[in-house]
């Protein structure tokens, strides 16, 4: 089927507009759900798949891969576990994998993580008001990550300035040549500073991830250049996630007052405000696959070559899974049934250490006395591939 055909059989994805999924996806996946739950969106070149239990089967199915040239993700760092199947992508995964255990979370990283987060605390509650995005969401995971990775915190600016340029390739499917330009530079000089990185930890006694990596028994060592790819890719999550998270959990809390009572009442609902928005406003939308071969599913044909984009974010409202989808219920009972993390071979590999970020980042700022939110200087959660607000001033007393 040529994409005209496509146009013509799939009206509510060609009337789908950029702008449109850039300020409110949802009210997109509904009109897809209630119509063409796998949809050809014209705007973006690629199907759609929204409701919750395609969204598992794609993600499922050996046709749909990571594999592929046009892969924004492959673009920009190249073959590493989220850009491989099989073999391949268990030999990129299974070193870093151990460093990800709850055990060693736990014991070793939540350290750092409220080290970070008191430090950044204690600098904000000396003025009484910040933008937040600024202040701490953006900071705490990129802290967090050097730290752990063992790089100096002296790189702090430059790293965020890499992650912004790696975060517009990744949403670049228009192919944009200076966004492509811009990312692929990063990515050099981040290779740079790791090769510092991998050289002195070689050999040695440390126990950052990066010395995790390169002193690695020789069975599961990787080659240098593999280890770089596949640390840009855990790093530009661990921050992606963790800062969409931290301001979508507190927009959800000042978008429903009693639930942000409750919270500051008793902090061990934290994890549950987590999973819920996780649910409720998922900082990643979508996980994104290419067809191997030509087949057919759910009555479309897939042509080889196709993409298709499994909208996690539409499979987390789809209303077959969680009653009232569009409303937070601090309350759900089945919030970790959300597809946040993805799921498959491919699920999220720090998901629990995104969490643990998440939970003790927002007991620091919830400590904050009458923490509010300033809405005039504010802006509602926006974007279609990462979603979170780019603008939260909050006060406090």
């Amino acid at each position: 089927m040529d994409t005209r055909s496509r146009e013509l059989r799939y009206p509510i994805g060609r009337a789908v507009t950029l702008e449109e999924l850039h300020r409110d996806p949802y009210a997109v996946f509904a009109r897809l759900a209630a119509h063409e739950p796998i949809s050809w969106i014209s705007a973006l070149d690629m199907w759609y798949v929204v409701g919750y239990e395609n969204v598992r089967a794609a993600l499922a199915d050996p046709r749909l891969t990571t594999v592929a040239g046009r892969s924004t993700i492959y673009d920009t760092f190249g073959e590493h576990m989220l850009t491989s199947e099989g073999g391949a992508h268990d030999r990129y995964r299974r070193p870093a994998q151990q460093f990800f255990t709850p055990s060693n979370i736990r014991s070793r990283l939540e350290p750092v993580i409220r080290t970070c987060a008191d430090s950044l605390a204690g600098s904000l509650a000396r003025d009484g008001r910040a933008e937040l995005r600024c202040a701490f969401a953006g900071r705490l995971p990129v802290q967090t990550m050097l730290a752990i990775c063992g790089l100096p915190s002296s790189v702090e600016s430059r790293m965020r300035s890499w992650y912004d340029d790696f975060e517009s390739a990744l949403a670049n499917f228009s192919g944009d040549q200076r966004v492509r330009d811009a990312a692929r530079r990063s990515v050099r000089e981040f290779h740079a500073l790791l090769d510092e990185a991998i050289h002195s930890s070689r050999d040695g006694e440390g126990v950052s991830l990066v010395a995790h990596l390169a002193n690695a028994p020789a069975a599961e060592r990787l080659d240098d250049d593999a280890i770089k790819r596949n640390l840009s890719i855990i790093l530009f999550g661990g921050i992606s996630t963790v800062e969409a998270l931290l301001l979508n959990c507190v927009w959800a809390l000042f978008e429903t007052p009693d639930a942000l009572e409750r919270v500051r009442r008793d902090m061990t609902l934290i994890p549950q405000l987590i999973e819920e928005t996780m649910r409720w406003l998922s900082p990643v939308q979508s996980a994104t696959r290419h067809v191997t071969e030509r087949f057919e599913w759910q009555g479309i044909e897939f042509a080889t070559d196709d993409t298709v984009n499994c909208m996690l974010g539409a499979a987390n409202r789809d209303p077959a899974i969680f009653v009232e989808p569009d409303r937070f219920d601090l309350d759900r009972a089945n919030s970790r049934r959300h597809l946040g993390f993805a799921s498959g071979a491919h699920a999220c590999l720090g998901s629990q250490l995104a969490k643990a970020e998440a939970r003790i980042g927002l007991e620091v700022l919830l400590a904050l006395p009458g923490l509010r939110l300033d809405r005039e200087t504010s802006e509602p959660p926006s974007g279609y591939e990462f979603r979170q607000p780019r603008r939260l001033t909050v006060s406090w007393d």
